[in-house]
């Protein structure tokens, strides 16, 4: 597990713009079956989520569309929330960083880590908003 000196500056890059930190399993089970959409940010200490993945989920937040519930779930750090997260993610195998799109409690899409990788969080953003404006 990583120390908490590392992990809540990455944690409040999301936080401080309105995603819900969601550290334990009931919490995650009653953001993700919530009527409407939710949105789910797998947070990674890994450089992908640093220059990609959480600047790209803030970027999607300009999107006319957005969920209804922006949350996050951080990996290696609030196991037994991203162990109940990723219940609700299959068919897809744990990825962190990830993006899970939920909708009335059904995955309606989802970006796994190698699609993050490489990829400019401009990319990325353009990619949820494109979810945003179909199931949003």
């Amino acid at each position: 597990m990583y120390p908490e000196s590392i992990v809540m500056p990455m944690k409040n890059e999301l936080t401080n713009v309105g995603f819900e930190d969601l550290t334990n399993p009931e919490a995650v089970k009653a953001a993700i079956e919530s009527k409407g959409t939710t949105l789910v940010v797998v947070n990674s200490v890994c450089g992908c989520a640093a220059g990609a993945a959480r600047p790209g989920a803030k970027l999607s937040l300009s999107s006319e569309k957005r969920p209804d519930r922006i949350t996050t779930v951080f990996a290696g750090f609030d196991t037994e929330a991203v162990a109940e997260a990723r219940k609700y993610f299959a068919p897809f195998p744990p990825s962190s960083p990830a993006f899970a799109l939920f909708k009335d409690g059904k995955l309606v899409h989802f970006i796994e880590r190698h699609h993050i990788e490489g990829r400019s969080a401009e990319m990325i953003a353009e990619n949820l908003k494109m979810a945003y404006n179909e199931f949003c």
